[in-house]
């Protein structure tokens, strides 16, 4: 991943979250992995969604609870991984296929990262959500430095000082 820099951001309402996830997402390319991580509701789909948008995907993005993996085809391959009902104990198997999808030339996002611990590339972009009263987010978004000195001016109206 090279040097890690993280940047603090907020959003105020669910369209933001979308938005700066949609302009977030266009720095991913093939092989990059999203760690989302947040308490349940904090809004860790909603920016799959906003991000499944800046990745060129027009339909519906529901969060794969019960599936453990949704695959969305936009102007590449797009993972959905949500661990929240996944248990880690004696599922090797999956862990390696999934490896393997992150390993590929789609881009992956999962939700619930914490679960993987240190089955989590460590290239992974981390973001993380919490509550920020009513539908106002802080999102802490760890990428590569380049990444985010790139989306710093994209980002301005949301960065907090």
């Amino acid at each position: 991943m090279g040097p890690a820099a993280t940047l603090e951001l907020r959003t105020e309402s669910v369209d933001q979250t979308l938005a700066l996830a949609e302009y977030a997402a266009r720095q991913l390319g093939p092989g990059d992995v999203v760690a989302l991580v947040g308490e349940l509701g904090a809004g860790k789909t909603r920016f799959v969604e906003g991000a499944c948008r800046g990745l060129g995907y027009r339909g519906r993005v529901r969060s794969p609870s019960f599936t453990l993996l949704n695959v969305y085809r936009g102007g590449r391959v797009i993972y959905h991984f949500d661990l929240y009902r996944w248990e880690p104990g004696g599922h090797a198997f999956e862990l390696a296929e999934w490896e393997e999808l992150m390993d590929g030339e789609g881009v992956a996002f999962v939700e619930w990262a914490e679960r993987l611990g240190d089955s989590l590339p460590a290239r992974a972009w981390r973001i993380t959500l919490a509550f920020a009263g009513d539908d106002a987010r802080r999102i802490r978004m760890q990428a590569p430095a380049g990444v985010l000195a790139t989306l710093r001016a994209t980002l301005a109206r949301w960065v907090q000082a």
